[in-house]
């Protein structure tokens, strides 16, 4: 669906500054590298790493864990994972690295991905990596599988064909993402970084019950579309345990404006997931053989590179 909700006003208020819009193109680079959070995967793990932290973070929530830590926790995994995939400290003591050196690994592969972002924020980021939580109590509401099952629409437009991306990202996935990039936004912005976070995990509730028809079927569906998705995340707020209820509603709240520092950390990522996603099946479908072996260093340096360079020579398979 498309992701501005139909009850925002016809016309909003002047997002930000210039001065604050002159420090996004050095988070940029940051945001591609997250967006492939939706295609990452490990073993022995469902989902996608995207999928798995949404999962998490919505089980903690529900668990009764302070927003703030789950924000700041899930960030700062996202982050790690940019560089280091899958792991985390349990991971790494399990085969053998004390705990110092694990949590040094793991500190040094969050502030390596997190160089464009605010000095200030990645310190607090760092310091809920390590900082120890208790497993979850509670399993993730029903809506969380819904959303990660549930397809985006792709790219649509009222009067043309659709065009259906592969392999298409989940709504679980989006919303994760959205979040993150909104917490790592909002120094940009002045915003909370929880408040940016929440506001970007919730704002998809509606597609645990409603599939996805994107632009094209939200203008179809016309003046019936602000009470189905009403009803549809009614449905999904009442999963959530009556505390956590209204922290959500405030989060949902802030989709439908702009005069807030959270909600303009929010709108900013919102379309820089969206476009990036897009970016995405751009730079696959341009992808050739020569930036693998050129640009990338495939066969890379090491005991059998120059042997691998004559075996693929001979095969007519080099460069």
């Amino acid at each position: 669906m498309n992701d501005m909700p139909a009850s925002a006003p016809a016309e909003l208020a002047e997002p930000a500054q210039p001065a604050a819009m002159a420090a996004l193109p050095a988070l940029l680079p940051l945001l591609r590298e997250l967006n492939d959070l939706k295609r990452g995967r490990v073993a022995g793990t469902d989902g996608s790493l995207s999928a798995q932290s949404f999962a998490r973070t919505w089980a903690a929530l529900v668990a009764g864990e302070a927003p703030a830590a789950v924000a700041r926790r899930e960030t700062a995994r996202a982050l790690v994972a940019v560089r280091l995939p899958g792991y985390d400290e349990a991971l790494l003591t399990g085969l053998g690295m004390t705990e110092a050196a694990a949590r040094a690994a793991l500190t040094q592969a969050l502030r390596d991905a997190a160089r464009p972002v605010e000095s200030a924020l990645v310190d607090e980021l760092a310091e809920a990596l390590l900082a120890s939580a208790a497993e979850p109590t509670s399993a993730a509401p029903p809506f969380v599988a819904r959303l990660a099952a549930q397809p985006r629409a792709g790219a649509t437009h009222p009067g043309q064909p659709r065009i259906l991306l592969w392999p298409p990202e989940s709504h679980a996935d989006h919303c994760l993402l959205v979040a993150v990039y909104a917490a790592l936004l909002s120094p940009v912005f002045g915003a909370d970084p929880t408040e940016a976070f929440l506001t970007g995990l919730a704002h998809h509730l509606h597609n645990a019950a409603l599939p996805d028809p994107g632009y094209a079927g939200d203008e179809l569906l016309g003046a019936a579309l602000p009470g189905l998705m009403a009803q549809a995340t009614a449905y999904a707020l009442h999963q959530l345990p009556p505390a956590l209820r209204p922290v959500v509603q405030t989060a949902l709240a802030r989709t439908r404006t702009l005069d807030h520092p959270a909600a303009r950390a929010f709108h900013a990522a919102d379309v820089f997931d969206r476009v990036l996603e897009m970016a995405w099946h751009d730079q696959s479908a341009q992808f050739r053989l020569r930036q693998a072996l050129g640009d990338l260093d495939i066969v890379h340096a090491g005991f059998t590179q120059q042997f691998h360079q004559q075996v693929l020579g001979a095969a007519g398979l080099g460069f």
